[in-house]
């Protein structure tokens, strides 16, 4: 994107701004009148509680009062933001508090209730203004199709209970239905006395329009248009934290990843919220300049706040490091898997493309036996891998940085970093070790990361530089640099920027954690309790300069020699077969998206012959599956022939987008079987599962809405309608990938 910041803030500003009207009004509406219902039992039970202290604060250094930052974040993008925002409170006049979602629910597992622990989190009178309320901002990310993300998952569900809703993406019509009939009641209730079980808090599904009483909010929204529900998360959450109670300060920000997700949340941190909390809660002629001292480079130049210490620990070898035991509720919330995975081995190993194929996609069966109940599964869940950089990358930014790779360390908190430090990664550990498993080195940095990074720059031009692509005017050149390049961090300081001078600590604050790679398990868990299959395609992509850019999970996963190890831990996924064994199944899974398909085809082979009940045979199993030609990428080939001949999957078919000079893709093959899988949906109430891109997705999903549009005669309205439904029984399930 390119032009002035105006240009590009005001299109997404007036989508924001429409959007957040027009929740607002209907809203408020519900919210008014539903709290005629349950105003007192929420203003009871608000009085109730026991009221902390409020902290106390320094007027003059922070005029505005506390904020709460609450994310919810899958890949480490919200969280990001989050801390965007906590580094730049200070100079607008706010003590800024980040919170990762996960942890609002604490008091629960201390034997309190999730609502409670959630309300009490919130609404926090220690953190409250003058007036009794407290502000907050969500940063909430969607997850795959209109899902939360997993940090996010218990306090979406509380909020969905408070405000009535059922449905992660068409709670606008759910709330516009439930406030007319809430006015109509409530109309009736004018001439009488209301009915108990009818508008009073025991009525089940019933609005808590007091809930979030005591809040001022404001929320961004996190996403992909190349999904569906676009944003579902954030707008569910502006709109239902509105219904039950709280003040909404500013229309929802909407940011997207397929264009520029940074840049859309920068327009509304800058444009947006924070001129609207200093209006509200700043007074005129409150700001002071504030002047920080920090410490300094070797350069002379100032360094910015860090968290973080670490303490060498002399006299230690490597084979003598052992981390410290660390409680549950001390470790960070998003980086918990660092500290539960568990190592398992790779059995087996084998390419499933031709020669003829220049690419690579990998079966490799893990072996969970010796892993207790921390790696269990069910049939095509997901597989958290952590990955690892590769040695020459690590080596090289060790080799810029001046560190010792066979040092060990363990890190602390700063001083004054004490009360909000948790466990980022298991230490004391080797510089190497950390470098390996817990920085990501090759992904592109966001502009706030090179911003960052320009504070340590000794050269000038390298400052220069790094500042240029990280402002808004340089965002053109950042995308054709940085990201269209696949240029890492790794490659800033090792190739591009070696003037960058960190200690170790300042490196770990600044350099994004290396998340987990989550792959579709492709085996049953009846036929396969003991071993984990995945199918894993090997991401490989040439530069501009020649030199190549590789996928850092798949390319650690392709390299395993057979009996290494690899970090895992298992997630439950959306895909289950019915509860009816009976029942037909359609799968569309072209490419890799064949792994949880061949999972589902085992499973049903299973219940052919080891489950059937009586009579009751095992449904139809039908098959869509693509590739580029039946001689180069072909995958399970041989697998799939045999489950034909056994009986399992009844219909096979093939999509070859290179084999002839008209491109064919799964959704023309979904097509010309529109009469036979409208009987398989409508007549025996088949389920319907997809796994692949985005793209296919959502052409398979129009080509389905078709289908039941003419074979249904319904309205594409209608259509949609009747998909959204069997989406929420479970049969029609799709897992996809954005490009």
């Amino acid at each position: 994107m390119t032009g002035s910041s105006d240009e590009s803030t005001d299109p997404m500003m007036m989508m924001a701004a429409a959007s957040g009207v027009a929740t607002l009004v209907l809203a408020s509406g519900l919210a008014y009148v539903m709290s005629q219902r349950s105003k007192d039992s929420g203003n009871v039970r608000q009085a109730e509680q026991a009221k902390p202290a409020v902290e106390e604060l320094d007027a003059e250094k922070y005029p505005g009062g506390h904020v709460t930052i609450y994310y919810g974040s899958q890949t480490g993008t919200a969280e990001s933001f989050a801390q965007q925002i906590a580094r730049e409170g200070e100079e607008h006049g706010f003590k800024v508090h980040v919170v990762d979602l996960e942890d609002v629910t604490d008091d629960a597992a201390d034997g309190g209730t999730m609502e409670a622990a959630i309300q009490s989190a919130v609404v926090n009178p220690a953190k409250a203004d003058a007036d009794g309320c407290s502000r907050a901002v969500f940063l909430m990310a969607t997850y795959g199709e209109g899902e939360p993300t997993d940090n996010a998952a218990q306090f979406v569900a509380v909020l969905k209970e408070k405000a009535g809703i059922s449905s992660n993406y068409n709670f606008e019509a759910e709330l516009e239905a439930a406030a007319k009939a809430s006015a109509a009641a409530a109309g009736e209730a004018d001439y009488g006395e209301e009915k108990k079980g009818e508008f009073g808090d025991d009525d089940a599904g019933a609005t808590d329009a007091a809930f979030f009483n005591g809040l001022s909010y404001a929320v961004f929204a996190l996403g992909n248009r190349q999904y569906e529900h676009f944003c579902a998360m954030g707008k569910l959450a502006d709109s239902a934290l509105g219904v039950c109670g709280a003040d909404r300060l500013a229309a929802v920000g909407i940011g997207d990843d397929d264009n520029d997700l940074e840049g859309d949340f920068e327009n509304w941190k800058d444009t947006v919220m924070w001129p609207t909390l200093k209006k509200r809660f700043v007074a005129e002629g409150a700001m002071v300049d504030q002047k920080k001292s920090k410490a300094t480079s070797g350069a002379g130049t100032e360094l910015p706040d860090c968290p973080y210490e670490v303490e060498y620990l002399s006299g230690v070898s490597p084979s003598e490091a052992k981390a410290d035991v660390v409680k549950s509720e001390e470790i960070h919330a998003s980086t918990r898997h660092y500290f539960t995975a568990v190592d398992c081995p790779v059995r087996v190993s084998r390419e499933l493309r031709t020669e003829q194929d220049p690419g690579s996609t990998v079966h490799m069966e893990i072996d969970i036996s010796k892993a207790g109940d921390d790696v269990r599964y069910q049939t095509a869940d997901n597989l958290g891998v952590l990955p690892v950089n590769d040695d020459d990358v690590v080596e090289a930014v060790a080799g810029a940085l001046g560190y010792d790779l066979d040092a060990v360390f363990r890190l602390k908190p700063a001083p004054d970093h004490e009360h909000k430090h948790a466990a980022l990664f298991p230490t004391p550990c080797t510089v190497r070790e950390c470098l390996a498993r817990y920085c990501d080195l090759t992904q592109a940095p966001r502009r706030s990361d090179l911003k960052l990074l320009a504070s340590y720059a000794t050269d000038p031009l390298d400052r220069s530089a790094l500042l240029r692509m990280s402002s808004k005017e340089g965002k053109a050149e950042y995308r054709e640099k940085i990201v269209n390049a696949h240029i890492g961090i790794g490659d800033i300081i090792a190739r591009l920027c070696r003037s960058i001078e960190m200690p170790l600590e300042h490196f770990i604050a600044a350099c994004p954690r290396l998340l987990p790679r989550y792959y579709t398990i492709s085996s049953s868990s009846s036929m396969h309790p003991d071993s984990i299959h995945v199918t894993v395609s090997v991401v490989k992509t040439e530069r501009q300069d020649g030199s190549v850019h590789k996928g850092v999970c798949s390319h650690h996963l392709a390299g395993i020699v057979e009996n290494g190890t690899v970090r895992v831990f298992c997630r439950d996924s959306s895909f289950r077969l019915p509860k009816d064994p009976s029942r037909p199944v359609i799968m569309i899974g072209p490419g890799t998206g064949i792994a949880p398909m061949r999972a589902l085809l085992q499973e049903r082979s299973h219940q052919r012959k080891k489950r059937r009940i009586g009579s009751k045979n095992v449904g139809k199993n039908v098959l869509y599956f693509g590739c580029k030609t039946p001689h180069q990428d072909y995958l399970y080939e041989e697998e799939l022939k045999d489950f034909e001949k056994e009986g399992t999957l009844n219909t096979l078919r093939v999509a070859f987008s290179r084999k002839t000079e008209k491109k064919v893709y799964v959704q023309h093959l979904l097509a010309d079987d529109a009469d036979e899988t409208w009987t398989l949906v409508e007549k025996e109430k088949a389920s319907v599962f997809v796994c692949g891109g985005t793209k296919m997705g959502s052409d398979v999903s129009e080509t389905l809405r078709s289908i039941v549009a003419e074979a249904g005669g319904m309205s594409a309205d209608e259509a949609k309608a009747y998909l959204d439904k069997m989406s929420s029984e479970g049969r029609f399930v799709q897992e996809l990938w954005s490009a």
